[in-house]
């Protein structure tokens, strides 16, 4: 390593490292105001902000030494100490708690920090965290930590291929969302708002579809059990249309190899599913699932963590394994799993205090709107080549992930320099 590469403890290359709040949060909570971010928003050179919280404008004044800015670097401290990232610009204002929070001084860029901790600084962590009940990652171990300082100019040329990796990271996951906004839109129109159905009982055509499906809706509503809904659909529940295959698998019996999704993998509100661990070492029963299953988190359901499996595998059985019971129906059913009224249906109906489930039971009998196979195809026809891209650009997600990780620890260290960007950035686009 050049001499320029000499690690340096981070209290010399750091202009203020602090702690972000420390303390209970009880009743602090409110639905609108500043955001607040704990530790498990807090992932590998991510912040993610699906389960953010929100303090008031008063409360974040009183807690102006945990107040956060862009350019911030945030260390976990609880939960998975050391897991590092940089608070982007998106976020102007937040505040925090359960984090190491540094300010970099000029010498040093933030994202540079930000891989370095996440690539290289494991051991460190491992060997600073303190605490007899729950292990934590305290500031005087983080301003121990060492790391190679070299001139701004190097640090860019190392940034520039990681950072250009990420963002075409991020593009792919803001993809994802959008193509997921865009199937439920259609489905809260279709059957929901019924949308067709008022169109045409105005004489008017629907918008956005073609004569075909147009001519699947009726052009009045009649009254049911659940109000008025399109004439000749029927009132139901969900289990009409979709079941709850249990097939166990049981440890030993799994190729390592097998992916293995539990609760930890599944993100808040969103259909995605791009993380997922092994079957490796697993000591007790799983379910299998297939490709485009829906799985359900039933423990706290209120978290929201539905997704449509991308591959085959096995799950967590704190997680409900959802199956059309026929072709055409997968899109429906998707929709129908992840939308907030089957969320808040769930949770009144989940039974334990501290660790409240719901069940097969409560999500099979959610009431819903059936209507006939052929508008359920077709809504399925119009999603599925989404789902299908959602599917594809997790992979492509993963795949980069992989590159940069490989690269990251060499790159990051000095020990590999990459003559030209150029060429990455095409393989990229």
């Amino acid at each position: 390593m050049q001499s320029e590469w000499m690690l340096r403890p981070l209290s010399e290359v750091a202009r203020e490292i602090t702690v972000g709040f420390v303390g209970t949060m009880a009743d602090q909570y409110v639905d609108e105001g500043v955001p607040f971010l704990r530790s498990l928003n807090v992932r590998p050179l991510q912040i993610d902000t699906s389960d953010v919280k929100y303090i008031s404008r008063d409360f974040h004044d009183r807690l102006r030494k945990s107040a956060l800015r862009p350019g911030d670097v945030v260390i976990v401290r609880t939960g998975k100490p050391g897991t590092c990232a940089v608070i982007p610009e998106t976020l102007p204002e937040a505040n925090c708690s359960d984090v190491v929070i540094v300010r970099c001084a000029q010498q040093l860029r933030p994202a540079f920090l930000s891989y370095w901790v996440n690539a290289m600084a494991a051991s460190h962590v491992s060997a600073h965290t303190v605490g007899a009940v729950q292990q934590h990652f305290n500031v005087a171990s983080a301003k121990l930590l060492r790391l190679p300082v070299p001139p701004l100019a190097v640090q860019d040329s190392v940034l520039a291929p990681l950072l250009a990796i990420d963002q075409r990271i991020d593009l792919l996951r803001q993809t994802n969302a959008t193509l997921e906004s865009i199937a439920q839109a259609l489905f809260k129109s279709w059957f929901i708002d019924f949308d067709p159905v008022h169109a045409k009982a105005e004489g008017r055509e629907p918008e956005g579809m073609d004569a075909a499906t147009a001519a699947l809706f009726p052009a009045e509503f009649e009254e049911s059990a659940l109000g008025l809904i399109p004439k000749g659909w029927s009132p139901g529940k969900l289990e009409v249309i979709c079941s709850n295959p249990r097939a166990q698998a049981k440890p030993g019996q799994m190729p390592p190899e097998t992916p293995y999704i539990g609760l930890e993998h599944m993100p808040r509100k969103s259909i995605a599913l791009g993380d997922a661990g092994t079957a490796e070492g697993l000591g007790s029963g799983k379910f299998w699932f297939e490709r485009n299953d829906v799985l359900f988190g039933k423990l706290r359901p209120y978290f929201h963590k539905v997704g449509l499996a991308p591959v085959r595998g096995v799950c967590s059985t704190d997680i409900l394994v959802l199956r059309p019971r026929s072709p055409g129906w997968l899109g429906f059913l998707a929709m129908h799993a992840s939308s907030d009224a089957l969320i808040s249906y769930t949770t009144q109906l989940s039974n334990g205090a501290r660790m409240p489930r719901t069940s097969w039971h409560d999500v099979g009998g959610f009431d819903v709107t059936l209507p006939p196979h052929t508008v359920a195809s077709a809504f399925d026809a119009a999603v599925k080549p989404m789902f299908e891209r959602i599917h594809a650009n997790i992979e492509s997600a993963q795949l980069l992930a992989g590159l940069r990780d490989t690269l990251l620890p060499r790159l990051i260290s000095g020990k590999l320099r990459l003559p030209e960007q150029a060429p990455l950035e095409d393989a990229l686009a």
